[in-house]
């Protein structure tokens, strides 16, 4: 069990809010996660935390891929249904899931998303209780790209993204650049 201090201290990171889901031999099925992130800027590659104990998790490792969707900040709905396991609710919110648009046997997606990524998994790691999959992304359908997104934190609960966080037209970057220039300037002389 982690420590109370760890568990409030890792509650307060914001994060996004994604479906994770797989198919294989007809069988669909997805998860909410707020663990899934990319981990290169030179490749399209992501990395997705799942439990094994998840139904989800061997439809992911047969198939050898998973989709993910961006959820929107109105989609807390569909955010709800998938943290639990579907058969909890017995499958009933079938308007929650679609198959893939350009392939029927694809990992299905959550309509209306933001972005929905298809991934192809290229290696396993085991950590702890989870298992982290680095997948390459291979397929991607925009959605609703200027909603703002679906955010999540164990300390604030469901949240949508929203004020920017420093004011249009100001660089903390080009600020920094320009001590810097002067600063260079100063030991010149």
């Amino acid at each position: 069990m982690i420590d109370r201090d760890v568990k409030q201290c890792l509650g307060q990171m914001m994060k996004g809010v994604e479906v994770v889901g797989a198919r294989h031999d007809g069988v669909a099925r997805a998860y909410t996660s707020h663990w899934v992130t990319q981990v290169s800027f030179e490749e399209p590659v992501v990395m997705a935390s799942v439990s094994p104990r998840h139904d989800t998790y061997p439809l992911m490792l047969a198939s050898g891929e998973f989709s993910v969707s961006v959820l929107a900040g109105d989609q807390v709905a569909e955010g709800q249904y998938f943290s639990y396991p579907g058969r909890r609710f017995r499958h009933i919110a079938t308007e929650y899931i679609a198959p893939w648009p350009t392939d029927d046997e694809g990992p299905p997606i959550v309509p209306g998303s933001i972005a929905h990524l298809r991934c192809s998994i290229l290696s396993q790691q085991t950590c702890e209780d989870h298992e982290l999959l680095i997948a390459r992304v291979v397929e991607v359908l925009p959605g609703r790209l200027k909603e703002p997104p679906l955010l999540y934190s164990s300390r604030l609960g469901w949240r949508i993204a929203g004020d920017r966080a420093r004011e249009p037209g100001s660089s903390v970057r080009d600020v920094l650049l320009e001590r810097l220039g002067d600063s260079a300037d100063v030991g010149e002389e």
